[in-house]
């Protein structure tokens, strides 16, 4: 209940820019072939939901796997750097590196390498996601308060268990902030990967249906991932509440 009253603000913003919207549309008398008017594109949304339902089916396969390996690469690149640290200094460059390369410009080398199944998908995904699981979990592995440490090292422990139980659980609200920001660039990340060559997907079903000015359908599948999104946000948040209880 609490929850839903901290979003009323945003709800009642939305609501009144759907109106505005709605009203603009109907009163300029806007070809739908312009701007459709958000009644026409949940209309198109409800007439045409089997085949969106089954282009939303494929890009979520990939947003999941392509968001599980991603996760596992971050943490395992954080956790390499932290126990690594001379190698921090050349690798760390690498990984900003590796954001500066437009994905829509590597996405065609991609589809000619692994062909127009999954696996590019996938592989554009991670090289998208990663990058802020990576850093942020890199960031506070290091960032651990140092009198918690000085305690566990006074009392004997070792570097394993300092990692288990102060330097670990310190880090885990950057991991999930990290997957947070990972989760919004995943289906921007497959939805590219759809855009450049596939048989089917949300990418897909965006181009075919602007290349036949059916621009109503082109908002509804929009809908569709932002409505998709905001639930895999709610996912992560559920999973940060389960497992970092002491944040919330």
């Amino acid at each position: 209940m609490g929850r839903l009253q901290k979003n009323i603000p945003s709800l009642a913003l939305l609501s009144a820019l759907i109106l505005i919207w709605e009203v603009w549309c109907r009163v300029g008398e806007i070809s739908k072939t312009i701007l459709p008017a958000p009644s026409d594109i949940m209309s198109a949304l409800f007439s045409y939901r089997g085949i969106i339902a089954v282009h939303t089916v494929q890009t979520l396969e990939e947003t999941f796997v392509g968001l599980f390996f991603a996760a596992l690469l971050g943490v395992s690149v954080a956790f390499a750097l932290y126990l690594f640290p001379r190698a921090r200094t050349a690798v760390y460059p690498m990984l900003v590196l590796s954001q500066t390369i437009p994905m829509i410009a590597l996405a065609p080398l991609l589809l000619i390498w692994f062909g127009f199944d999954l696996l590019p998908k996938v592989i554009i995904v991670v090289l998208y996601c990663f990058f802020p699981i990576s850093v942020a979990l890199t960031d506070a592995l290091s960032g651990a308060q140092e009198d918690h440490v000085e305690l566990l090292k006074s009392m004997k422990a070792s570097q394993l268990q300092i990692l288990r139980y102060v330097r670990l659980p310190a880090a885990l609200p950057a991991f999930f902030s990290g997957l947070r920001i990972s989760v919004t660039y995943a289906i921007t990340g497959a939805i590219v990967g759809e855009y450049v060559g596939a048989y089917r997907g949300l990418g897909v079903f965006m181009q075919t249906s602007a290349n036949s000015h059916a621009i109503a359908l082109v908002f509804a599948a929009l809908v569709v991932v932002a409505i998709v999104t905001m639930l895999l946000l709610a996912l992560v948040s559920t999973a940060e509440n389960i497992f970092v209880p002491w944040k919330t």
